[in-house]
């Protein structure tokens, strides 16, 4: 089975790989490297893969579609697994036209040449950010999703329908997963576990946006990995699942849950709450349980364990 990977240099993009490659897959990765944070960590997370004879590389831009045309014709394609994207809710905010752009343009790029190409499976990495403050707790895939409060969210919903709409006008097997607050080892660095980690390993203050009460349902990024490799094996048509750790924990919690496994006090600064931060995430995941024979393993605790192990170490 020969697998494309985009957004193949990013944290889960990275991980993705190297899962994918143990198991003997054939992978062809696609990331242009942007500058949303350093080009060199990118290039240090594909350090192991890039030695593998499996696996190939193209520096290129999902929204380059002559480029992508190029790439498909390259390779035979069994499945596409889409993570590339602009992230980030914050800076949607004031570059909103970029994030439109990427996650959703890009996504309907990518799934056109599936389409053409007659790819057997596209997986789409979306995210928690397209429930918004929904009112319905925990978050179920049936939701209207009629909550979006950022530019970020919106545009990952936006690409779900495109997703949804390419299987139901093209018969194209679709799986959109939803991805809930990941951590873990090449987490990148605008992320609260890498600010936080830093910051109480240097002696510098954390700056909490709110009263640390909002919750997050933090998801270790071997558990999601796992859900991925099996939603290759996910029945035909057009799914949508939650991947989450399904135990929301205040940032106040989880800030002592790293104090605990550093062994060091952070030191707190409080401001107000930004636009676009929901108040709490939480993932149903009997879904995931039901299709995917999925459910993550990992305690905040063991997984921050081996995220603080693996930063000092970079």
């Amino acid at each position: 089975m020969k697998i494309l990977v985009t957004g193949c240099a990013g944290f889960i993009g990275s991980n993705l790989v190297d899962a994918l490659l143990m198991q003997d897959y054939e992978v062809a990765g696609i990331d242009n490297f942007n500058d949303y944070y350093s080009p060199d960590v990118k290039e240090s997370n594909l350090k192991n893969a890039k030695k593998n004879k499996n696996f190939k590389l193209y520096r290129a831009d999902i929204l380059d579609l002559e480029r992508l045309k190029k790439i498909f014709n390259e390779n035979q394609l069994d499945v596409v697994i889409h993570l590339a994207a602009r992230a980030g809710v914050r800076p949607s905010l004031t570059d909103p036209h970029l994030y439109a752009n990427v996650n959703v343009l890009g996504t309907v790029n990518l799934l056109k040449l599936s389409v053409e190409h007659k790819v057997a499976k596209f997986i789409f990495g979306s995210s928690s950010s397209v429930y918004g403050d929904s009112p319905k707790i925990p978050f179920t895939e049936d939701d209207l999703c009629q909550d979006i409060v950022s530019p970020y969210g919106a545009s990952k919903r936006a690409a779900e329908f495109f997703v949804e709409s390419f299987n139901k006008c093209f018969g194209l097997d679709a799986v959109v997963l939803r991805f809930f607050t990941v951590y873990g080892q090449r987490g990148r660095p605008d992320m609260a576990p890498a600010l936080f980690t830093n910051a109480i390993l240097k002696n510098e203050e954390i700056q909490i946006f709110g009263n640390g009460q909002a919750s997050r349902d933090f998801t270790f990024i071997e558990d999601i990995i796992d859900g991925i490799v099996k939603a290759l094996d996910a029945g035909n048509g057009f799914e949508v699942i939650n991947l989450g750790g399904s135990k929301p924990v205040s940032v106040s919690d989880f800030i002592k849950t790293l104090e605990e496994v550093i062994g060091k006090s952070a030191k707190l600064k409080f401001g107000p709450k930004v636009n676009g931060d929901v108040q709490s995430t939480w993932a149903n995941t009997k879904k995931a349980e039901t299709l995917l024979k999925w459910k993550s393993k990992y305690t905040l605790k063991q997984g921050l364990s081996a995220y603080v192990d693996w930063y000092k170490s970079h």
